[in-house]
């Protein structure tokens, strides 16, 4: 193992103001934008619109395209480990004969699930297009009777649901993977934690006040595939139904402390790793890379600062970040 000598980078966010009171009229016209977060979850792992996360919001007075290139630099995975001195643990290397030749992925860059699959290919370091999705359209997705994200198309082969296709991937580039040992079962169990428990956290979390609920959707419209006046219109719209929505998100499952819960998740994970670098022990297993995909887009939101100074989460992601490395994506 070498070391990483360097800071990752932190975005600083400022608090932005409350949206405007037209606002209002405009939350029927994009309920489908958030109509969603009320079902989060279908089939254990995908997504039917973007609601999700942001990248920090920079300081009044940048420029537009300042900000955008800020949370590009944040958002592109922290190359680098982000503290000095982590270690870094070398990505897993895949046999050329099974390797997939085209891989495409069909997906909303914030979407947890999305992102699973993503933390999966820059592990192992699978190369992959990435198609965005218009979450109002999806005419990117037309041709696809599944109509929601993400989809991976693997040489050819339609995969759908985040978990479904990690299971289908992992099979293909490890086929003599062991099943049904205490490891595997272990395993098997915190992927289900990811699905089930976690990702319910994260919305109540992002969408918690009125100016994480805009953090959120400065990243959403700017990184999402939306026309200018669908951004401008769902920036807004979108953080004002979305603050609301998050109440009801609050109340379905039983969270009276957004904070807590999502601390208390993050050291449930903790105490799951018993002094392990990774559940996986000395390298991630597939259970590592579930929480580190959900939980990597929103690592430097508000939300995702405030976890890894409140909680012991931090030497861990660290630890991801590293082992996960540089994105493979490649230009479509």
């Amino acid at each position: 193992m070498r070391r990483i000598n360097g800071l990752a980078a932190i975005c600083r966010a400022v608090e932005g103001v409350a949206a405007a009171p037209s606002v209002a009229g405009n939350l029927v016209r994009h309920h489908r934008l958030v109509q969603a977060a009320l079902s989060t979850t279908t089939n254990n792992g995908s997504l039917s619109r973007s609601n999700w996360l942001s990248c920090n919001r920079t300081a009044a007075g940048q420029s537009t395209s300042a900000a955008a290139h800020a949370v590009g630099g944040v958002i592109l995975f922290s190359v680098a480990a982000s503290a000095i001195g982590v270690e870094a643990h070398a990505k897993e290397p895949v046999q050329s004969e099974f390797r997939p030749k085209d891989v495409v992925l069909y997906q909303y860059e914030a979407c947890p699930f999305c992102n699973k699959v993503k933390a999966f290919l820059d592990y192992y370091d699978i190369p992959y297009k990435v198609v965005e999705v218009n979450p109002l359209s999806k005419k990117e997705i037309k041709w696809s009777d599944y109509k929601k994200v993400p989809i991976l198309m693997v040489d050819g082969e339609q995969m759908v649901d985040s978990s479904d296709i990690i299971d289908k991937l992992a099979k293909k580039i490890h086929p003599d993977r062991a099943v049904g040992s205490v490891a595997d079962n272990e395993e098997k169990k915190w992927r289900g934690w990811v699905d089930n428990h976690l990702v319910h956290m994260l919305s109540p979390n992002i969408y918690r006040n009125t100016s994480e609920a805009l953090e959120s959707f400065d990243y959403i419209t700017s990184h999402g595939n939306f026309s200018f006046a669908e951004r401008i219109a769902a920036k807004y719209a979108g953080a004002a139904a979305m603050y609301f929505v998050s109440k009801k998100l609050k109340k379905k499952y039983n969270i009276t402390d957004e904070r807590a819960s999502l601390y208390e998740a993050a050291e449930t994970w903790v105490d799951a790793l018993d002094g392990r670098d990774f559940l996986g022990g000395t390298k991630p297993n597939l259970a590592d890379l579930a929480v580190y995909g959900v939980l990597r887009p929103i690592r430097y939101l508000k939300s995702g600062r405030d976890m890894v100074e409140q909680t012991r989460i931090g030497d861990w992601y660290a630890r991801m970040e590293a082992a996960a490395g540089p994105s493979s994506r490649i230009q479509a």
